[in-house]
Protein backbone atom coordinates (compact mmCIF):
# COMPACT_ATOMS: atom_id res chain seq x y z
CA UNK A 1 0.00 0.00 0.00
CA UNK A 2 1.20 3.37 -0.87
CA UNK A 3 1.90 5.98 1.71
CA UNK A 4 -0.74 8.13 0.17
CA UNK A 5 -3.37 5.43 0.68
CA UNK A 6 -2.38 4.94 4.27
CA UNK A 7 -2.77 8.61 4.96
CA UNK A 8 -6.25 8.64 3.50
CA UNK A 9 -7.36 5.73 5.64
CA UNK A 10 -5.92 7.29 8.80
CA UNK A 11 -7.72 10.55 8.23
CA UNK A 12 -11.05 8.82 7.77
CA UNK A 13 -10.63 6.94 11.01
CA UNK A 14 -9.88 10.14 12.88
CA UNK A 15 -12.94 11.72 11.36
CA UNK A 16 -15.17 8.89 12.63
CA UNK A 17 -13.74 8.99 16.10
CA UNK A 18 -14.10 12.69 16.22
CA UNK A 19 -17.68 12.45 15.14
CA UNK A 20 -18.40 9.89 17.76
CA UNK A 21 -16.85 12.09 20.37
CA UNK A 22 -18.92 15.01 19.22
CA UNK A 23 -22.06 12.86 19.25
CA UNK A 24 -21.26 11.56 22.70
CA UNK A 25 -20.66 15.05 23.90
CA UNK A 26 -23.96 16.15 22.40
CA UNK A 27 -25.85 13.28 23.93
CA UNK A 28 -24.32 13.97 27.32
CA UNK A 29 -25.20 17.61 27.05
CA UNK A 30 -28.78 16.75 26.06
CA UNK A 31 -29.16 14.25 28.90
CA UNK A 32 -27.83 16.79 31.33
CA UNK A 33 -30.20 19.42 30.03
CA UNK A 34 -33.17 17.02 30.41
CA UNK A 35 -31.96 15.98 33.86
CA UNK A 36 -31.91 19.61 34.85
CA UNK A 37 -35.48 19.92 33.57
CA UNK A 38 -36.60 17.02 35.80
CA UNK A 39 -35.30 18.73 38.89
CA UNK A 40 -38.61 20.58 38.95
CA UNK A 41 -40.80 18.14 37.04
CA UNK A 42 -41.89 14.61 37.60
CA UNK A 43 -40.08 11.87 35.71
CA UNK A 44 -41.66 10.15 32.74
CA UNK A 45 -44.11 7.35 33.52
CA UNK A 46 -45.06 8.90 36.92
CA UNK A 47 -48.67 8.21 37.95
CA UNK A 48 -50.53 9.30 41.06
CA UNK A 49 -54.08 8.09 41.78
CA UNK A 50 -54.19 6.78 38.16
CA UNK A 51 -53.37 10.27 36.83
CA UNK A 52 -50.26 10.62 34.59
CA UNK A 53 -48.30 13.54 36.00
CA UNK A 54 -45.19 12.98 33.86
CA UNK A 55 -43.27 16.18 33.09
CA UNK A 56 -45.57 18.19 35.43
CA UNK A 57 -44.44 20.56 38.11
CA UNK A 58 -45.77 20.12 41.65
CA UNK A 59 -48.30 22.90 41.09
CA UNK A 60 -49.45 21.37 37.77
CA UNK A 61 -49.70 17.90 39.29
CA UNK A 62 -51.64 19.25 42.28
CA UNK A 63 -54.11 20.95 39.95
CA UNK A 64 -54.55 17.77 37.92
CA UNK A 65 -55.11 15.63 40.99
CA UNK A 66 -57.59 18.13 42.49
CA UNK A 67 -59.51 18.23 39.23
CA UNK A 68 -59.81 14.47 39.29
CA UNK A 69 -60.86 14.28 42.94
CA UNK A 70 -64.55 13.38 43.14
CA UNK A 71 -66.65 15.90 45.09
CA UNK A 72 -68.22 14.02 48.01
CA UNK A 73 -71.17 15.13 50.12
CA UNK A 74 -72.84 14.55 53.50
CA UNK A 75 -76.57 13.79 53.63
CA UNK A 76 -78.87 14.31 56.61
CA UNK A 77 -82.01 12.22 56.22
CA UNK A 78 -85.40 12.60 57.85
CA UNK A 79 -87.25 9.31 58.17
CA UNK A 80 -85.12 7.94 55.34
CA UNK A 81 -85.66 10.84 52.93
CA UNK A 82 -82.95 13.44 52.32
CA UNK A 83 -83.50 16.55 54.42
CA UNK A 84 -80.26 18.29 53.50
CA UNK A 85 -77.31 17.28 51.33
CA UNK A 86 -74.13 19.29 51.79
CA UNK A 87 -70.93 19.14 49.71
CA UNK A 88 -68.07 18.34 52.02
CA UNK A 89 -66.44 21.54 50.84
CA UNK A 90 -69.21 23.36 52.74
CA UNK A 91 -68.34 21.33 55.83
CA UNK A 92 -64.69 22.38 55.90
CA UNK A 93 -63.20 19.85 53.43
CA UNK A 94 -59.91 21.04 51.92
CA UNK A 95 -58.22 19.31 48.84
CA UNK A 96 -54.44 19.84 48.55
CA UNK A 97 -51.77 17.32 47.47
CA UNK A 98 -48.89 19.81 47.55
CA UNK A 99 -47.19 18.47 50.65
CA UNK A 100 -47.12 14.86 49.41
CA UNK A 101 -46.12 15.91 45.89
CA UNK A 102 -43.19 17.94 47.26
CA UNK A 103 -42.05 14.89 49.18
CA UNK A 104 -42.36 12.71 46.07
CA UNK A 105 -40.44 15.26 43.97
CA UNK A 106 -37.61 15.34 46.50
CA UNK A 107 -37.45 11.55 46.47
CA UNK A 108 -36.96 11.16 42.70
CA UNK A 109 -33.53 11.28 40.92
CA UNK A 110 -33.47 13.71 38.04
CA UNK A 111 -30.68 11.70 36.39
CA UNK A 112 -32.87 8.62 36.11
CA UNK A 113 -35.20 10.24 33.61
CA UNK A 114 -33.85 8.12 30.83
CA UNK A 115 -34.37 4.89 32.64
CA UNK A 116 -37.95 6.03 33.47
CA UNK A 117 -38.78 5.57 29.79
CA UNK A 118 -37.64 1.98 29.91
CA UNK A 119 -39.58 0.76 32.95
CA UNK A 120 -43.38 0.60 33.25
CA UNK A 121 -45.04 3.34 35.24
CA UNK A 122 -45.84 2.76 38.91
CA UNK A 123 -49.07 4.15 40.36
CA UNK A 124 -48.88 5.81 43.80
CA UNK A 125 -51.87 6.68 45.95
CA UNK A 126 -52.08 10.01 47.75
CA UNK A 127 -54.80 11.36 50.04
CA UNK A 128 -54.95 15.11 49.84
CA UNK A 129 -58.16 15.53 51.85
CA UNK A 130 -58.29 17.38 55.20
CA UNK A 131 -61.01 19.01 57.33
CA UNK A 132 -60.81 22.56 58.58
CA UNK A 133 -62.24 22.10 62.08
CA UNK A 134 -63.27 25.72 62.55
CA UNK A 135 -65.17 25.71 59.27
CA UNK A 136 -66.80 22.42 60.24
CA UNK A 137 -67.91 23.78 63.61
CA UNK A 138 -69.36 26.88 61.96
CA UNK A 139 -71.28 24.72 59.50
CA UNK A 140 -72.58 22.54 62.35
CA UNK A 141 -73.74 25.66 64.22
CA UNK A 142 -75.66 26.79 61.15
CA UNK A 143 -77.28 23.35 60.85
CA UNK A 144 -78.34 23.61 64.51
CA UNK A 145 -80.04 26.94 63.77
CA UNK A 146 -81.96 25.39 60.88
CA UNK A 147 -83.03 22.48 63.06
CA UNK A 148 -84.21 24.84 65.80
CA UNK A 149 -86.42 26.52 63.21
CA UNK A 150 -87.63 23.10 62.03
CA UNK A 151 -88.53 22.15 65.59
CA UNK A 152 -90.96 25.07 65.79
CA UNK A 153 -93.27 23.14 63.47
CA UNK A 154 -92.69 19.82 65.19
CA UNK A 155 -94.15 18.21 68.28
CA UNK A 156 -92.09 18.11 71.47
CA UNK A 157 -91.95 14.79 73.27
CA UNK A 158 -93.60 14.89 76.68
CA UNK A 159 -93.74 12.39 79.51
CA UNK A 160 -97.07 11.36 80.96
CA UNK A 161 -97.72 13.63 83.88
CA UNK A 162 -100.22 14.54 86.57
CA UNK A 163 -102.42 17.49 85.70
CA UNK A 164 -104.47 19.54 88.15
CA UNK A 165 -108.19 19.85 87.45
CA UNK A 166 -111.05 21.38 89.46
CA UNK A 167 -111.63 18.37 91.69
CA UNK A 168 -108.16 16.88 91.89
CA UNK A 169 -105.63 15.44 89.47
CA UNK A 170 -105.71 13.29 86.34
CA UNK A 171 -103.01 11.61 84.26
CA UNK A 172 -102.21 13.41 81.03
CA UNK A 173 -100.86 10.78 78.55
CA UNK A 174 -97.38 10.96 77.11
CA UNK A 175 -96.68 12.53 73.72
CA UNK A 176 -94.27 10.86 71.29
CA UNK A 177 -92.97 13.92 69.47
CA UNK A 178 -90.81 14.33 66.39
CA UNK A 179 -88.80 17.35 67.49
CA UNK A 180 -85.08 16.61 67.35
CA UNK A 181 -82.17 17.32 69.65
CA UNK A 182 -80.50 19.97 67.52
CA UNK A 183 -77.54 20.37 69.85
CA UNK A 184 -76.75 16.65 69.80
CA UNK A 185 -77.05 16.55 66.01
CA UNK A 186 -74.64 19.46 65.61
CA UNK A 187 -72.14 17.76 67.91
CA UNK A 188 -72.41 14.38 66.19
CA UNK A 189 -72.17 15.97 62.73
CA UNK A 190 -68.64 17.13 63.54
CA UNK A 191 -67.74 13.63 64.75
CA UNK A 192 -69.30 11.94 61.70
CA UNK A 193 -67.53 14.13 59.13
CA UNK A 194 -64.18 13.61 60.86
CA UNK A 195 -64.83 9.85 60.81
CA UNK A 196 -65.44 9.91 57.01
CA UNK A 197 -69.12 9.08 57.46
CA UNK A 198 -71.51 10.47 54.86
CA UNK A 199 -74.97 10.36 56.43
CA UNK A 200 -77.00 10.71 59.61
CA UNK A 201 -80.73 10.29 60.39
CA UNK A 202 -82.79 12.94 62.21
CA UNK A 203 -85.19 10.44 63.77
CA UNK A 204 -82.23 8.98 65.65
CA UNK A 205 -82.30 12.22 67.63
CA UNK A 206 -85.94 12.28 68.66
CA UNK A 207 -86.70 11.69 72.32
CA UNK A 208 -88.98 8.88 73.41
CA UNK A 209 -91.27 9.47 76.42
CA UNK A 210 -89.67 8.20 79.61
CA UNK A 211 -92.95 8.00 81.56
CA UNK A 212 -96.11 6.47 80.13
CA UNK A 213 -99.72 6.78 81.25
CA UNK A 214 -99.75 3.18 82.51
CA UNK A 215 -96.71 3.74 84.72
CA UNK A 216 -97.46 2.15 88.09
CA UNK A 217 -95.51 4.73 90.05
CA UNK A 218 -97.45 7.52 88.33
CA UNK A 219 -100.73 5.79 89.18
CA UNK A 220 -99.74 5.53 92.83
CA UNK A 221 -98.78 9.19 92.90
CA UNK A 222 -102.16 10.05 91.36
CA UNK A 223 -103.95 8.11 94.07
CA UNK A 224 -101.93 9.87 96.77
CA UNK A 225 -102.58 13.30 95.30
CA UNK A 226 -106.30 12.76 94.92
CA UNK A 227 -106.60 11.38 98.44
CA UNK A 228 -105.37 14.78 99.59
CA UNK A 229 -107.06 16.92 96.94
CA UNK A 230 -110.45 15.33 97.51
CA UNK A 231 -110.35 15.21 101.30
CA UNK A 232 -113.48 16.61 102.96
CA UNK A 233 -112.07 19.29 105.24
CA UNK A 234 -114.83 20.79 107.38
CA UNK A 235 -114.60 23.75 109.74
CA UNK A 236 -116.85 24.57 112.66
CA UNK A 237 -116.38 28.20 113.66
CA UNK A 238 -118.56 30.36 115.90
CA UNK A 239 -121.59 28.21 115.16
CA UNK A 240 -121.01 28.01 111.37
CA UNK A 241 -120.18 24.70 109.68
CA UNK A 242 -118.68 24.70 106.19
CA UNK A 243 -116.35 22.66 104.00
CA UNK A 244 -113.20 23.99 102.39
CA UNK A 245 -113.92 23.78 98.63
CA UNK A 246 -112.19 20.86 96.94
CA UNK A 247 -110.83 23.14 94.23
CA UNK A 248 -109.29 25.34 96.91
CA UNK A 249 -107.37 22.44 98.44
CA UNK A 250 -106.43 21.30 94.95
CA UNK A 251 -104.92 24.72 94.26
CA UNK A 252 -102.88 24.46 97.44
CA UNK A 253 -101.30 21.19 96.39
CA UNK A 254 -97.62 21.05 95.52
CA UNK A 255 -96.14 17.96 93.91
CA UNK A 256 -92.34 17.83 93.68
CA UNK A 257 -89.91 14.93 93.54
CA UNK A 258 -92.69 12.45 94.22
CA UNK A 259 -93.78 14.24 97.40
CA UNK A 260 -97.12 15.87 98.11
CA UNK A 261 -97.22 19.12 100.06
CA UNK A 262 -99.36 22.23 100.37
CA UNK A 263 -98.43 25.79 99.50
CA UNK A 264 -98.11 27.22 102.99
CA UNK A 265 -98.49 30.82 101.84
CA UNK A 266 -101.86 30.04 100.25
CA UNK A 267 -103.06 28.06 103.26
CA UNK A 268 -101.95 30.86 105.57
CA UNK A 269 -103.84 33.42 103.48
CA UNK A 270 -106.97 31.27 103.75
CA UNK A 271 -106.66 30.96 107.53
CA UNK A 272 -106.01 34.69 107.87
CA UNK A 273 -109.18 35.36 105.87
CA UNK A 274 -111.09 33.13 108.30
CA UNK A 275 -109.76 35.29 111.12
CA UNK A 276 -110.89 38.46 109.41
CA UNK A 277 -114.36 37.02 109.08
CA UNK A 278 -114.79 35.19 112.37
CA UNK A 279 -112.44 36.64 115.01
CA UNK A 280 -114.70 37.73 117.86
CA UNK A 281 -111.91 40.03 119.05
CA UNK A 282 -112.47 42.32 116.07
CA UNK A 283 -115.96 41.50 114.80
CA UNK A 284 -119.25 42.48 116.39
CA UNK A 285 -121.48 39.69 117.66
CA UNK A 286 -125.05 39.45 116.42
CA UNK A 287 -127.22 38.88 119.49
CA UNK A 288 -130.95 38.28 119.85
CA UNK A 289 -131.86 40.69 122.62
CA UNK A 290 -134.85 40.44 124.90
CA UNK A 291 -136.60 43.65 123.82
CA UNK A 292 -134.83 44.95 120.71
CA UNK A 293 -134.49 41.87 118.54
CA UNK A 294 -131.18 41.22 116.77
CA UNK A 295 -128.50 43.72 117.71
CA UNK A 296 -124.80 43.90 116.93
CA UNK A 297 -122.67 44.09 120.03
CA UNK A 298 -119.08 45.32 119.55
CA UNK A 299 -116.14 43.10 120.47
CA UNK A 300 -115.08 43.30 124.08
CA UNK A 301 -113.15 41.38 126.68
CA UNK A 302 -114.96 38.12 125.99
CA UNK A 303 -113.45 37.05 122.67
CA UNK A 304 -110.91 34.95 120.78
CA UNK A 305 -108.59 35.32 117.77
CA UNK A 306 -107.46 32.60 115.37
CA UNK A 307 -103.74 31.92 115.79
CA UNK A 308 -102.87 32.10 112.09
CA UNK A 309 -99.38 30.56 112.12
CA UNK A 310 -100.28 27.68 114.44
CA UNK A 311 -103.59 26.97 112.72
CA UNK A 312 -101.93 27.02 109.28
CA UNK A 313 -99.46 24.30 110.28
CA UNK A 314 -102.16 22.24 111.97
CA UNK A 315 -104.50 22.48 108.97
CA UNK A 316 -101.73 21.47 106.53
CA UNK A 317 -100.80 18.48 108.68
CA UNK A 318 -104.40 17.28 108.89
CA UNK A 319 -105.13 17.68 105.17
CA UNK A 320 -101.96 15.77 104.20
CA UNK A 321 -103.21 12.78 106.17
CA UNK A 322 -105.69 12.30 103.33
CA UNK A 323 -108.67 11.56 105.56
CA UNK A 324 -111.83 13.61 105.93
CA UNK A 325 -112.09 15.62 109.14
CA UNK A 326 -113.93 18.33 111.02
CA UNK A 327 -111.97 20.83 113.07
CA UNK A 328 -112.18 24.20 114.77
CA UNK A 329 -109.35 26.68 114.54
CA UNK A 330 -106.75 27.09 117.23
CA UNK A 331 -107.51 30.38 118.98
CA UNK A 332 -106.27 32.54 121.80
CA UNK A 333 -108.39 34.75 124.06
CA UNK A 334 -110.55 34.86 127.14
CA UNK A 335 -112.47 31.95 125.65
CA UNK A 336 -111.07 29.28 123.40
CA UNK A 337 -114.26 27.59 122.26
CA UNK A 338 -114.10 28.66 118.63
CA UNK A 339 -116.50 26.00 117.39
CA UNK A 340 -119.69 27.17 119.07
CA UNK A 341 -121.39 30.57 119.01
CA UNK A 342 -119.63 33.05 121.26
CA UNK A 343 -122.81 33.54 123.27
CA UNK A 344 -124.67 30.45 124.34
CA UNK A 345 -127.69 30.05 126.64
CA UNK A 346 -126.08 31.51 129.77
CA UNK A 347 -125.24 35.23 129.89
CA UNK A 348 -126.08 38.62 131.37
CA UNK A 349 -127.77 41.14 129.11
CA UNK A 350 -127.53 44.87 129.82
CA UNK A 351 -129.81 46.97 127.60
CA UNK A 352 -128.58 50.59 127.84
CA UNK A 353 -131.55 51.96 125.98
CA UNK A 354 -134.10 50.24 128.20
CA UNK A 355 -131.93 50.54 131.34
CA UNK A 356 -132.62 46.93 132.19
CA UNK A 357 -130.55 43.86 132.95
CA UNK A 358 -131.36 40.15 132.59
CA UNK A 359 -129.50 37.07 133.75
CA UNK A 360 -130.16 34.03 131.57
CA UNK A 361 -129.13 30.58 132.71
CA UNK A 362 -129.49 27.70 130.24
CA UNK A 363 -131.82 29.83 128.18
CA UNK A 364 -134.13 30.85 131.04
CA UNK A 365 -134.34 34.14 132.90
CA UNK A 366 -133.00 33.66 136.43
CA UNK A 367 -133.49 37.29 137.40
CA UNK A 368 -134.00 40.70 135.86
CA UNK A 369 -133.91 44.24 137.15
CA UNK A 370 -133.87 47.88 136.21
CA UNK A 371 -130.43 49.43 136.43
CA UNK A 372 -128.67 52.76 136.17
CA UNK A 373 -125.76 52.94 133.76
CA UNK A 374 -123.18 55.64 133.01
CA UNK A 375 -124.14 59.24 132.56
CA UNK A 376 -124.08 60.00 128.81
CA UNK A 377 -121.17 61.85 127.22
CA UNK A 378 -118.98 62.00 130.34
CA UNK A 379 -119.28 58.49 131.77
CA UNK A 380 -121.19 56.53 129.11
CA UNK A 381 -121.12 52.81 129.80
CA UNK A 382 -119.18 51.26 126.88
CA UNK A 383 -120.93 48.66 124.74
CA UNK A 384 -119.25 45.32 124.22
CA UNK A 385 -119.26 41.56 124.65
CA UNK A 386 -117.57 41.29 128.03
CA UNK A 387 -117.46 38.76 130.84
CA UNK A 388 -117.26 38.52 134.61
CA UNK A 389 -113.58 37.94 135.20
CA UNK A 390 -113.63 38.46 138.97
CA UNK A 391 -116.04 38.52 141.95
CA UNK A 392 -115.30 40.53 145.10
CA UNK A 393 -117.21 41.30 148.30
CA UNK A 394 -116.76 44.47 150.35
CA UNK A 395 -114.75 46.28 147.73
CA UNK A 396 -114.01 50.00 147.44
CA UNK A 397 -114.37 51.56 144.01
CA UNK A 398 -112.10 54.51 143.27
CA UNK A 399 -112.00 57.05 140.47
CA UNK A 400 -112.65 60.62 139.42
CA UNK A 401 -115.87 62.59 139.71
CA UNK A 402 -117.22 64.75 136.93
CA UNK A 403 -115.56 67.81 138.50
CA UNK A 404 -112.23 66.03 138.70
CA UNK A 405 -112.27 65.25 142.40
CA UNK A 406 -111.48 61.75 143.61
CA UNK A 407 -114.07 59.38 144.92
CA UNK A 408 -113.85 56.14 146.91
CA UNK A 409 -117.13 54.30 147.16
CA UNK A 410 -117.54 51.09 149.17
CA UNK A 411 -119.80 48.38 147.71
CA UNK A 412 -120.88 45.01 149.00
CA UNK A 413 -120.59 43.14 145.72
CA UNK A 414 -118.29 43.89 142.79
CA UNK A 415 -118.02 42.04 139.45
CA UNK A 416 -115.70 43.74 136.89
CA UNK A 417 -116.49 43.07 133.21
CA UNK A 418 -113.82 44.95 131.19
CA UNK A 419 -110.22 46.10 131.61
CA UNK A 420 -111.07 49.77 132.17
CA UNK A 421 -112.81 49.53 135.55
CA UNK A 422 -116.38 49.00 134.39
CA UNK A 423 -118.38 46.37 136.25
CA UNK A 424 -121.65 45.44 137.94
CA UNK A 425 -122.19 46.37 141.59
CA UNK A 426 -124.80 47.32 144.16
CA UNK A 427 -125.66 51.03 144.53
CA UNK A 428 -127.52 51.84 147.74
CA UNK A 429 -127.20 55.56 146.98
CA UNK A 430 -129.55 55.30 144.01
CA UNK A 431 -133.14 55.88 145.20
CA UNK A 432 -134.61 54.54 141.95
CA UNK A 433 -133.46 52.51 138.98
CA UNK A 434 -134.41 52.36 135.32
CA UNK A 435 -136.22 54.93 133.22
CA UNK A 436 -134.23 58.07 132.46
CA UNK A 437 -132.45 58.44 135.76
CA UNK A 438 -129.09 57.63 134.10
CA UNK A 439 -129.40 60.87 132.08
CA UNK A 440 -129.03 63.06 135.16
CA UNK A 441 -127.76 60.73 137.88
CA UNK A 442 -125.92 58.12 135.91
CA UNK A 443 -122.96 56.18 137.21
CA UNK A 444 -119.28 56.66 136.40
CA UNK A 445 -119.73 53.92 133.79
CA UNK A 446 -120.61 50.91 135.90
CA UNK A 447 -123.95 49.10 136.00
CA UNK A 448 -125.62 50.24 139.22
CA UNK A 449 -127.86 47.49 140.52
CA UNK A 450 -130.44 47.39 143.34
CA UNK A 451 -128.67 45.99 146.44
CA UNK A 452 -131.04 43.08 147.05
CA UNK A 453 -130.93 41.98 143.38
CA UNK A 454 -127.15 42.41 143.31
CA UNK A 455 -126.77 40.06 146.27
CA UNK A 456 -128.80 37.40 144.51
CA UNK A 457 -126.98 37.90 141.22
CA UNK A 458 -123.60 37.71 142.92
CA UNK A 459 -124.52 34.42 144.54
CA UNK A 460 -125.93 32.83 141.40
CA UNK A 461 -123.70 34.00 138.59
CA UNK A 462 -120.44 32.18 137.85
CA UNK A 463 -117.07 33.50 136.83
CA UNK A 464 -116.50 33.83 133.04
CA UNK A 465 -120.20 34.39 132.41
CA UNK A 466 -120.57 36.58 129.29
CA UNK A 467 -122.01 40.08 129.76
CA UNK A 468 -123.46 41.79 126.71
CA UNK A 469 -123.75 45.57 127.00
CA UNK A 470 -125.45 47.41 124.14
Amino acid sequence: MSRSSRNKKGGKKKFVIGGLLVLAAGLATGYTVNASNYSERFLPNTKINDIDISDMTVAEANKALKANTKETSFTITDDGSPWKTLPLSELGLKTDFTKDLDKLMQGQSQWSWGMAYVFAAENDELNGLSIDQEDLKTAAKNIKGELDTLNQSRTTTKDATLTKVDNGFVITPEVAGNAVDSEAIAKDLVTAVNADKTTMELLDYTKAPAVHADDEKLKQELETLNSVAQVEATYQINGDTFQIPTETISNWLIYEDGKVDLDRDQVKAYVAALGEKYNTSTNATTFKSTKRGDVKVPAGTYSWSIQVETETDALIEQILQGESFTRSPIVKGSTTDSANPLIGDTYIEVDLKNQHMWYYKDGKVVLETDVVTGKPDKFTTPSGVNYIWNKEEDSTLKGKNEDGTDYATPVNYWMPIDWEGVGIHDANWQPTFGGERYLTNGSHGCVNTPPDVMKELFEKVELYTPVLVF
